[in-house]
């Protein structure tokens, strides 16, 4: 069917390809239980009482529309390594 060169071939042309993929993507995963059970320890910590989407993405943590005590809406990150707060945007 396929001869050692077009094997050899083909596996080139794909190993070739993989820096098209978007950066980070090979970091892109779930959020572990154990990690939100400390990410929503943090978020507690600092006031937060309640948010929606939590993801790992590009080597930190995402929290999407975070409520703060006095009911602003914000988007935070954390750091992927010590779950530290490393930004905090408010929502529009």
């Amino acid at each position: 069917m396929f001869n050692a060169l077009t094997r050899t071939a083909l596996l080139a042309f794909a190993v070739s390809l993989s820096p098209m993929l978007p950066a980070g993507a090979e970091t892109d995963r779930p959020v572990t239980a154990e990690e939100m059970r400390q990410i929503e320890a943090v978020l507690r910590r600092e006031g937060f009482t309640q948010w929606k989407k939590v993801e790992f993405d590009d080597g930190r943590f995402e929290v999407d529309d975070a409520v703060a005590a006095d009911g602003r809406r914000y988007d935070v990150k954390l750091s992927g390594v010590d779950f530290t707060i490393v930004a905090r945007d408010p929502e529009d």
